[in-house]
């Protein structure tokens, strides 16, 4: 009894040390009968329509993605990157040697990440001997393309009698095409609605009719022919689904009402329909209209994921030098290091495997760096001791949107940042309380800078119904002034350096030229450099001047002693911001520099740095005022 208890145990732990892990990230499936294949990890498999254990039938270096299967089940068309470029190649079904079909020109946006896409997608077959590819390698334009045919035997490919196509497939006898004319499934567009959301058309190879199928505001993509009917994914509840479109009966129905993850790259074979969902592939059962995921398992060595050393020096993302000047942080690969000037070693702050550390910031005392971390599922921000020996402290929580560029106040109590749900916020890094400064409307509030003494917030925003314009919040009241007004561009606001001056970018400068190919005046170098007083009693460094002779009094020798023995004009040395918010749109000052576009914005005692590129420069300039 005691040897079968052991054995019993043995066999457990034999089943959970060998356990397997679902596999997720599969893309591009298609279904023939009982068999799906899908791209993984950049190669091709296949796998039974039940689920199990994938077989991998390809592994090339490059990437194999939209595999099909031919009509007849024997084939399977897809594109390749076999001998560098991206084609059109041909495997047997089981697996075997792939045939190169096409050869086009080499494109220099050709990614499966390019927002434009890869480029010769496999679409569908037409019958058993020709395969339809879309192509973008006559056009100049990234974005369109045309949809070709091309044997399995190999020849010249021919273009179907279409001015561009997108995703496409053929009805059984091969003499229509439902398709769509615009393609952008690989652009990270939600919920458009606009001149370029897809519609479905049908064109008769015989009449060479076109003809609109469905037509409404939201995107409808991927159509595919099963029978007498067009299957397709809407987001016309926001979220891409799987939808059904009977051609005897014109009534169109939804089939799936998935909330998170949008059915993505649907594939349809005679009688179900693969797609992705959540890095997940399932199938939609035509007949008994349900949809399953399919469980599919992947057993390999994984070796391009093992962990190994890598140089990083030549992945660097972010940089900075200590306050001090002693030391000099870098970002890479979702580490922190700091980097002695002479003496001492390298050091690995963050030293966290499988966390992503990035965009991170040295407080201007020297004490802590800040940056944005995973570590908990979301982007949050942390701070650490620069020294890399204490744990690191989370400032914020609860969030569920990336966060971007950290500032701190020149207190280094604070920390200034927004994220991609259009907030501007700061963060108090004693009590961790996160307040909102401002909402965008219309794009995230991108541009900002905090006061010398931290009381004071200077952004940009885009407007809804006028021009991005600058603003200026206290952190005491709570409130957000208008610092412009509306009919000009304006941007980029940078505090000097004593708080009595803001500087910013705005495009108000009018200085048409004529256009000798549109026959009309067109605007280039419209920016300048602007300054606002912050303070009514701030005269402008620019006022007019004139020398006048200086009469002596004998009152001036002691004030002259006063003076030395108080330490001369405390004002002087303060950095306290002095802000009157009445009048600012009235003080603002135009900074004498020639019409141009102007960037990276820093003040340095009473020099002001920047960059400018104008059509007079032939590459952008570092400048200083």
């Amino acid at each position: 009894m005691r040897i079968s208890l052991i054995k019993v145990f043995l066999l457990l732990l034999t089943v959970q040390m060998f356990s397997q892990q679902e596999a997720r990230l599969l893309r591009f499936p298609a279904i023939h009968g009982e068999k799906i294949a899908f791209s993984y990890a950049g190669d091709l498999y296949i796998v039974n329509a039940a689920g199990g254990v994938a077989r991998k039938i390809t592994s090339d270096i490059g990437y194999e993605m939209f595999p099909k299967f031919s009509p007849d089940g024997k084939y399977i068309a897809f594109t390749g990157q076999y001998d560098g470029n991206t084609e059109v190649y041909l495997i047997p079904a089981e697996g075997g040697i792939p045939k190169r079909l096409t050869y086009t020109a080499t494109l220099g946006r050709d990614d499966v990440s390019d927002r434009m896409g890869p480029n010769n997608i496999v679409m569908a077959w037409k019958d058993n001997e020709t395969i339809m590819y879309r192509s973008r390698w006559r056009e100049f334009n990234d974005w369109k393309g045309q949809l070709y045919t091309v044997s399995i035997k190999g020849g010249l490919s021919e273009q179907l009698p279409l001015p561009r196509g997108g995703f496409g497939t053929f009805n059984s006898d091969g003499t229509k095409l439902v398709y769509n004319r615009v393609f952008r499934e690989f652009r990270t567009w939600k919920r458009y609605r606009g001149g370029q959301a897809d519609d479905i058309w049908i064109y008769d190879l015989k009449s060479k009719k076109t003809e609109r199928v469905l037509e409404n505001p939201a995107q409808d993509i991927f159509p595919m022919w099963v029978g007498d009917k067009i299957y397709f994914t809407s987001d016309r509840d926001n979220t891409l689904n799987l939808y059904v479109h009977d051609l005897k009966t014109n009534a169109t129905t939804q089939l799936t009402k998935y909330t998170d993850f949008d059915v993505k790259f649907p594939s349809a074979g005679s009688n179900a329909i693969v797609y992705e969902n959540g890095g997940y592939i399932y199938k939609y059962d035509i007949a008994a209209g349900k949809a399953e995921k399919v469980t599919i398992y992947i057993n390999e060595d994984f070796a391009v994921g093992r962990n190994e050393m890598i140089d990083v020096s030549r992945e660097v993302s972010n940089f900075e030098i200590s306050p001090d000047g002693n030391r000099a942080m870098f970002g890479a690969r979702g580490e922190i290091f700091t980097v002695p000037v002479k003496n001492g070693p390298t050091r690995n702050i963050t030293g966290s495997m499988g966390v992503h550390e990035r965009a991170s910031k040295w407080s201007p005392d020297g004490k802590y760096i800040a940056y944005i971390s995973d570590r908990s599922g979301e982007d949050e921000i942390y701070i650490k001791p620069q020294n890399g020996l204490g744990d690191e402290t989370q400032l914020t929580k609860g969030s569920s949107y990336y966060k971007f560029s950290l500032i701190w106040s020149s207190d280094s109590k604070k920390i200034l940042f927004h994220d991609q749900s259009y907030g501007l916020f700061y963060v108090d890094i004693e009590s961790k309380k996160t307040v909102k400064v401002d909402q965008g409307e219309v794009s995230p509030i991108g541009q900002y800078d905090i006061s010398p003494d931290g009381y004071w917030i200077a952004y940009s925003k885009n407007e809804r119904d006028q021009m991005s314009n600058v603003y200026l919040y206290s952190v005491a009241e709570n409130k957000s002034y208008k610092v412009t007004d509306g009919w000009f561009a304006s941007g980029q606001p940078e505090f000097s350096e004593d708080g009595s001056f803001l500087y910013f970018v705005s495009s108000r400068t009018f200085n048409p030229r004529y256009g000798w190919t549109e026959w009309n005046h067109i605007y280039v170098d419209m920016a300048k450099i602007y300054m606002v007083p912050l303070a009514k009693s701030t005269k402008s460094p620019f006022e007019p001047k004139s020398d006048e002779v200086t009469i002596k009094s004998d009152s001036d020798g002691e004030k002259g002693k006063d003076d030395k023995k108080n330490g001369g004009d405390a004002a002087k040395d303060s950095k306290t911001a002095v802000v009157d918010t009445e009048g600012l749109t009235e003080r603002i000052i135009e900074v004498p520099v020639q019409p141009a576009s102007y960037f990276n914005l820093a003040s340095a005692g009473d020099k002001l740095f920047y960059q400018r590129n104008s059509s007079s420069d032939s590459r952008p300039k570092l400048l200083v005022y």
